[in-house]
């Protein structure tokens, strides 16, 4: 077994010790997500925690963990009898992000099931994860399919196995902790929500804690039983510390202003549900717990609202995650009195951060209450940002710098409109790409539309086909009893279809004939309409802009549409209009794409007037033929018209009929002021098709 990091040898990243060691105390806090770029240790920190986890009692022999004190009466394995439990580590479960559905909830033999009625399970995932720790790497990179069972093992506390009318039903309770980088897109709300805890890590910029960062690493690559035999003291003594913190929990009271502050802060702060009035309960607790205290105190429940609200409070993909702390002060200071009067704004007074937690001064205590974990032979951890990390993720970016060489008249990047909902835009035709929500596609969920034979392991059993092919041969088979006599060869897959994600990509005129402040406002807010659109369509999106000289790939294809509406809000204009270069690049761009992701099927989007005045001698006829590569490869287009003024010219229109597209002005873009807008992308992609042809 390979040797782990140490949990208390990793540098720095105190909220992220803190929300792990908060859940080893409290498990019923509801796990953690770790936002934060490449290269952190992110996932370093979440394996050294499994180590640390008290040993858990269960059941000798079964399979799903039971509890020896309180068995599942319905467990597979049951019914278990009085026989005293053993004890073993504390799992944690790796999911990884490209696991089947069979790998996560276990699968069943239906084979068996039919022929024998025997009801033979293999667990998954979610069986080994049963009181312990399931760790998603990259979750926000997980298939839908399998975030829809997460969801509903965690809302329900067990996990059912259906196939065709034969279940299986076990607990399946676990400490949910997934890592993320932003860049590479953001969680499904649903998801979201049900973690506990959220934390943002970001690599030091402290040269000194660097430096140590990089001699522990290497220390460890170099001989990792001695490094962690060097830390085995400090390891023993935190699981001690969390042992001690696990069996005083019980006593920890919230009085009725703790329980007011709480509250208060949930709804000043506007968050969905109750959820996070809870999960703000259980932290205060087990913070108080952490503390060695049996009272929750104002600063438990500030440092609480920190790493329970920040990923509550977005309305949509585009906001940043955070909290004011400035109102969080606010509201726990207008609320620390008698809950039974009307509060009234206090001054500071002894109430205040700084009077909070008892912490014993030690190196323990970087934390309310000693809430860092000791860190032992190394630089002592910052915990003000640096100069670099000083600006808040709620700021407004700073306008970008004028490109050199852009061309005269350019000007300045103008705000979106405020975004709206779109028609649905699709690809025509059956793909077979990633599970989205988009295009019709054969899927492994969705409605059934036939059967065919397995290529390898049967996953959905499609009965009817299945009974029809076995019925015949029951005769020479010897059929004697009420069982059905099925063989492999008899059994059918059933073929589904369902919804895909595509690459959506973005062609945006951003010359100057588009640079009106009021009109380029509304192009912006209406990509970025789409861009919501491809975020919740689970979608993957690309930017491509085009004015002065040449065309310029703003954003490389990628599920992160809130790096997409970042580039697009500091978008310039002016210049010329290389209608032919934008689309010449968007035809190379999926030119790779089709490469490196074949199923994947695109969409493009030209957001342009349709005026061409630079590229060449004759810039109308060098877009025709751009426009014309993309109308032989059979690309689903939209060209979104952006031409305004009494007096319209149509050539975003004629720009559509080249690309074998449709056109749609930015009105008709919205949801509810035209019909049938997907079914003339597709009769257009038809026609274009027998043109080809």
């Amino acid at each position: 077994m390979s040797t782990r990091y140490p949990f208390t040898a990793v540098v720095g990243m105190d909220d992220l010790r803190l929300a792990l060691l908060l859940n080893a105390v409290s498990p019923a806090v509801g796990g953690v997500l770790v936002r934060g770029e490449k290269g952190t240790a992110k996932s370093t920190a979440v394996r050294a925690l499994a180590e640390l986890l008290p040993a858990v009692p269960v059941v000798a022999g079964c399979r799903f963990s039971c509890d020896p004190a309180s068995p599942d009466l319905g467990c597979p394995d049951g019914p278990h009898g009085t026989e005293p439990g053993v004890r073993r580590p504390a799992r944690m479960v790796e999911l990884p992000v490209g696991a089947s559905e069979d790998r996560l909830v276990g699968s069943l033999d239906i084979e068996k099931a039919l022929s024998e009625g025997v009801k033979a399970f293999e667990p998954g995932l979610l069986a080994a994860a049963h009181r312990g720790i399931l760790y998603v790497d990259e979750v926000n990179l997980l298939s839908d399919h399998l975030i829809d069972h997460l969801l509903d093992a965690a809302a329900m506390g067990s996990s059912y196995v259906e196939r065709e009318g034969v279940s299986v039903r076990h607990a399946a309770r676990f400490l949910l902790v997934g890592t993320m980088n932003p860049e590479e897109g953001e969680l499904r709300p649903q998801l979201l929500d049900r973690f506990g805890l959220t934390v943002e890590v970001a690599a030091s910029r402290e040269p000194r804690q660097r430096v140590e960062v990089v001699r522990r690493r290497l220390a460890f690559e170099d001989d990792p039983a001695a490094f962690a035999a060097r830390w085995s003291g400090e390891e023993t003594a935190l699981r001690g510390r969390i042992t001690a913190a696990r069996a005083l929990l019980p006593q920890v009271t919230l009085d009725d202003t703790v329980l007011l502050q709480i509250a208060a802060t949930c709804a000043a702060f506007e968050v969905d549900g109750m959820r996070a009035d809870i999960v703000m309960a259980r932290t205060a607790t087990a913070l108080a717990a952490w503390a060695g205290r049996t009272e929750v105190t104002s600063e438990d429940v500030r440092q609480a609202a920190l790493l329970a609200l920040p990923h509550r409070r977005r309305r949509s993909p585009f906001d940043a995650p955070g909290l004011d702390e400035d109102k969080l002060d606010e509201t726990l200071e207008q609320f620390k009195g008698d809950p039974d009067e009307d509060p009234e704004p206090e001054g500071p007074g002894d109430g205040g951060p700084d009077d909070g937690g008892p912490g014993d001064g030690g190196p323990g205590d970087g934390g309310p209450g000693g809430g860092v974990p000791p860190q032992a032979d190394g630089p002592p951890v910052e915990n003000a940002p640096g100069p670099e990390e000083a600006g808040s993720s709620d700021e407004a970016p700073a306008p970008a710098p004028a490109p050199q060489g852009a061309g005269s008249g350019e000007r300045a990047a103008v705000a979106a409109a405020e975004p709206f909902r779109t028609k649905v835009l699709s690809v025509p035709g059956l793909g077979e790409g990633a599970a989205g929500r988009r295009s019709r596609a054969r899927t492994e969920h969705g409605r059934t539309t036939g059967s065919v034979r397995p290529r390898g392991a049967l996953t959905k059993l499609h009965l009817a086909a299945t009974v029809q092919a076995a019925a015949p041969h029951q005769k020479t088979r010897g059929r004697t009893g009420p069982g059905l006599v099925v063989r492999r060869d008899d059994l059918r897959q059933a073929t589904r279809e369902g919804r895909e994600g595509n690459l959506v990509l973005f062609a945006v005129d951003a010359s100057g004939s588009m640079a009106a402040r009021k009109r380029m406002s509304a192009v912006k807010g209406a990509v970025l309409s789409l861009l919501l659109d491809a975020y919740q369509r689970r979608d993957k999106v690309g930017l491509i802009t085009f004015r002065g000289r040449d065309a310029e790939l703003a954003l490389p294809p990628t599920s992160s549409v809130d790096a997409a509406a970042a580039r697009l809000e500091k978008l310039p204009t002016g210049g010329r209009t290389p209608l032919s270069a934008g689309l010449l690049k968007a035809h190379d761009v999926l030119r790779i794409e089709r490469l490196r992701d074949p199923s994947r099927r695109p969409l493009l989007v030209v957001v342009t007037d349709g005026r061409a005045t630079g590229g060449g001698a004759d810039p109308v006829a060098l877009a025709a033929r751009a426009a014309r590569l993309h109308a032989a490869e059979g690309t689903a287009c939209v060209v979104v018209d952006c031409e305004t003024g009494p007096v319209r010219l149509g050539l975003a229109r004629e720009l559509a009929r080249e690309l074998g597209g449709t056109a749609v002005t930015l009105d008709e873009l919205r949801a509810d002021s035209i019909a049938g807008l997907v079914r003339d992308v597709q009769g257009n992609s038809k026609t274009t098709a027998r043109r080809a042809a």
